[in-house]
């Protein structure tokens, strides 16, 4: 059935504390995606932690909003989420002195076989692979590369 995941990494030249303050406020993620789907927050707190929950306006063909739960929280070097869906986005973050290793991942692997055909069919990974690089291009550019 091929890869159920997608992921990208890049070096910016930002303390992870830096990073992780954009990636854990969700009113700062249309600063940073690079899918071209985010249209903005429809509800979220100011800064998420495990456990929270957050909406978010989103459009890919039509719009629609998504309401996300953090699953994966360690501060300053991972967060993760998911919706309804059962993939999951992830940031992890890797200090290397002055700079941080920035690596996000979509991850498909808890989707049934069955299901995951569904999810391809409508391009994933691959979709998310294209959206992965544009968002850390946009590190790059926020931040500087490494």
């Amino acid at each position: 059935m091929g890869s159920r995941t997608a992921s990208g990494s890049t070096v910016v030249a930002a303390p992870p504390a830096e990073v992780f303050a954009v990636v854990a406020d969700p009113r700062r993620h249309a600063e940073i995606d690079g899918s071209g789907t985010l249209r903005g927050v429809v509800d979220a707190p100011d800064r998420l932690e495990l456990g929270s929950r957050f909406s978010m306006a989103m459009q890919m063909g039509v719009r629609y909003t998504v309401t996300n739960r953090v699953v994966e929280f360690e501060p300053d070097r991972r967060i993760g989420w998911r919706h309804i869906g059962l993939h999951r986005w992830r940031y992890d973050l890797e200090p290397a002195g002055t700079v941080t290793r920035v690596t996000e991942t979509w991850d498909g692997t808890r989707y049934p076989a069955a299901a995951f055909l569904v999810v391809r069919a409508m391009g994933f990974p691959g979709r998310a692979e294209r959206g992965i690089q544009g968002t850390l291009q946009q590190l790059e550019e926020r931040f500087g590369r490494g």
